[in-house]
């Protein structure tokens, strides 16, 4: 994995705004419902055209297909593996519910047109990988668009979901346990995780599961079964990487991709510790949003490995404020102060800025605005410290 050498490498947490036409197609592909398949391939390939496009044009340094063929982060998997049918009754984040005000206020924004992520289909037979065929198609046209563009970014990855949130949002009713559910999707996603890296990618595994569960899933048991659930994920995701070079991996965490009070999120010193059993080269951590700012600090308490990477979220992607330049380089600071070497700290955003199909909250014009401001605020970082 490349580090900031000359400069702040800039990056982003995978998903980007598709186009109106592909949002609606691929809700409609969350539902299993009929789409013309030569159109959903024509608009899946206009729109990574123009994500890739975008990235480049914001300077982003490590880019990806903004997830464009995927319907979700997580829920695309019901079309590459064996076992799922029917709905989830997905628990509600904990701090969405307890402030009827609040609820209220969002109520017009939940009824939009949108993948919905809390319904999901249930795992109810034994879940199996069935073909590495779509992976590998998504792999090899991201491939083929990258080379038509002359310029190119230092790095690519391409995202695929922990066990761990499929086995949260995705609910169990085949397996005798959640832990067996999360051991069986692990060895289902290793398919996964190995294509990926086998086709020159980094590997970002996508893991809400490891902070966000402590108040969805877990929120009504003690702190210790969230963290007992945590381990399991760690040692299910270690098992299934068993094939992939460590210094290919980055692992991205965060207290779920919303804008609420988040007043109930675990303190990231409570996981930290644990995130650092996992064979991985990089940890991307929501660092920019109010609720989490601060707990950069948590990185001198547990500080990660001599030669694993830290990708700071910088950006906000819950709110449509643009970063000021300087409020960026400021954050890359003290990341950079916390982690004790600049070399290892690249730039990033939160989480994403469309987690499933109509589910962002920023305008896509102010998308790219966030993340020239990231290019421009690690330029200011990198004259101060490289």
């Amino acid at each position: 994995m490349q580090r900031s050498e000359q400069r702040f490498l800039t990056t982003h947490a995978g998903s980007l705004p598709r186009s109106a036409e592909l949002r609606d197609l691929l809700i409609r592909v969350s539902r299993r419902e009929p789409v013309n398949s030569a159109a959903l391939e024509r608009a899946i390939e206009e729109s990574t055209r123009r994500v890739i496009a975008a990235q480049l044009a914001a300077g982003i340094d490590v880019g990806n297909n903004g997830e464009q063929p995927r319907e979700s982060f997580f829920t695309y998997v019901q079309h590459r593996m064996s076992g799922f049918s029917g709905s989830s009754t997905r628990p509600v984040m904990r701090d969405i519910v307890r402030y009827p005000t609040f609820l209220q206020l969002k109520l017009p924004d939940f009824s939009r047109s949108m993948v919905n992520l809390m319904s999901a289909p249930q795992a109810t037979s034994e879940v199996r990988y069935l073909d590495e065929g779509p992976v590998a198609k998504e792999c090899d046209d991201f491939a083929r668009l990258l080379a038509a563009h002359e310029a190119r970014f230092v790095e690519t990855f391409v995202t695929a979901p922990s066990p761990g949130i499929v086995a949260c949002a995705m609910q169990n009713v085949h397996y005798a346990s959640l832990e067996d559910y999360v051991r069986a999707l692990a060895d289902a996603l290793r398919t996964e995780y190995e294509a990926i890296a086998a086709r020159g990618f980094v590997l970002q595994i996508d893991c809400p599961d490891l902070a966000m569960e402590r108040h969805t899933l877990f929120a009504d048991r003690p702190l210790e079964d969230f963290l007992a659930f945590v381990d399991v994920v760690v040692a299910a995701i270690d098992g299934a990487l068993a094939g992939v070079p460590r210094d290919r991996v980055r692992i991205h965490v965060c207290w779920g991709n919303y804008e609420g009070p988040h007043d109930s999120d675990v303190a990231l010193e409570e996981v930290l510790p644990r995130l650092q059993a996992l064979r991985a080269g990089a940890f991307m951590l929501a660092l920019a949003n109010p609720r989490h700012a601060h707990e950069h600090r948590a990185l001198r308490r547990f500080p990660v490995a001599a030669d694993q990477l830290v990708v700071a979220g910088v950006i906000d992607t819950t709110t449509n404020y643009v970063e000021h330049p300087e409020v960026v380089a400021e954050r890359i600071e003290r990341v950079v102060e916390a982690v004790g070497d600049p070399h290892r700290v690249l730039a990033g955003t939160d989480c994403g800025f469309d987690t499933a199909a109509g589910l962002g909250d920023v305008a896509e014009d102010v998308v790219w605005l966030k993340l020239r401001a990231l290019r421009d605020g690690a330029d200011l970082a990198s004259r101060r410290l490289l």
